[in-house]
């Protein structure tokens, strides 16, 4: 437990709690007002903590994970640097698949908390549907040995319970009706945790789901290579409940990537690519709420993760 002189028991403790912007410079006369969620403030500079904690606690819950135990994942980074630092506190062995595809200090975050790291080879640098179901299939031979624990963040609900603290933390910071929420489709946990603590809370908010307009798999049924790490997956992800959100729309790569810069360059907000697709997401949002509402989006991680695929040369 935290004590009021905010000393912590472990670094676990500090996982969320994390600052909410109004921005300021970026959005345009006669729109909504802009709130962006800054998750970059979690231990490893990613909403992703939020869900490794979750998936962890949850398979400890069940007995399902215990002493001595490797845990297992395939993922872009960002949610494997943070299941290698749950971990590291919890003193599991985590044995991770990625890819080259993704930026490379993600891969070297992984390896400095101690996880084992496999890399299987992109074609491109692309991240396309093939890649992901390579990662997947490793990850699922590595996880038939004994003394193994699966997180399979695709289809673990524990995920969801992760963010529902996240959406409870937004309505406690804005204190007013959330008239708009978006949010881009990896695993989906974040748009169905937010958007059921939303709904729980009575809030009348609309919901949006985000994807690239390279692949277009909830708008239009159709897939593609991207460069936006952590979401557009190529496939609809187990996770992703109609219940749950309004529509789903898609933003251009580039219109992302100019956001993440604009973010840093007008607003001081450094994050990387899929927080300038959300952003860029809430601005359109916004456009069409018009004046005197609230829009609010995920700034997923920090922009350090992105200096050397070239975000902000």
């Amino acid at each position: 437990m935290q004590s009021k002189h905010n000393n912590y028991n472990t670094a676990l403790d500090t996982i969320g709690n994390t600052p909410i912007i109004k921005l300021q410079n970026i959005v345009p006369p006669n729109h909504a007002n802009v709130y962006a969620k800054l998750e970059s403030y979690n231990p490893t500079g990613s909403k992703k903590d939020r869900m490794a904690l979750a998936m962890i606690e949850g398979a400890e819950e069940r007995g399902e994970l215990s002493n001595g135990m490797t845990v297992v994942e395939y993922t872009g980074g960002s949610t494997g640097s943070a299941l290698a630092f749950v971990c590291a506190v919890k003193g599991y062995k985590f044995h991770v698949i990625s890819s080259d595809a993704f930026g490379r200090e993600k891969l070297d975050t992984m390896r400095a908390l101690g996880a084992k790291l496999e890399v299987i080879k992109s074609q491109d640098g692309k991240i396309t549907p093939d890649l992901i179901n390579q990662m997947i299939q490793r990850a699922s031979e590595i996880a038939r040995k004994p003394d193994t624990f699966f997180t399979n963040q695709l289809s673990n609900p524990d995920i969801i319970r992760g963010f529902e603290k996240m959406g409870h933390e937004i309505i406690e910071q804005i204190a007013e009706p959330i008239d708009g929420f978006c949010d881009s489709i990896g695993t989906a946990g974040s748009l169905m945790g937010v958007s059921r603590s939303l709904k729980t809370a009575g809030q009348d908010t609309l919901v949006i789901a985000l994807e690239p307009s390279t692949s277009p798999i909830l708008t239009r049924g159709t897939t593609g290579g991207h460069n936006i790490e952590g979401v557009g997956l190529g496939f609809i992800p187990e996770l992703l409940d109609n219940k749950y959100y309004d529509h789903a729309r898609t933003v251009d790569e580039n219109e992302a990537r100019q956001t993440a810069r604009k973010l840093a360059r007008e607003e001081g907000i450094f994050v990387g690519t899929s927080s300038g697709m959300n952003i860029a997401g809430a601005i359109k949002l916004a456009k069409d709420l018009g004046p005197d509402k609230t829009v609010v989006a995920i700034a997923c991680d920090t922009g350090l993760k992105y200096l050397s695929e070239g975000l902000f040369s």
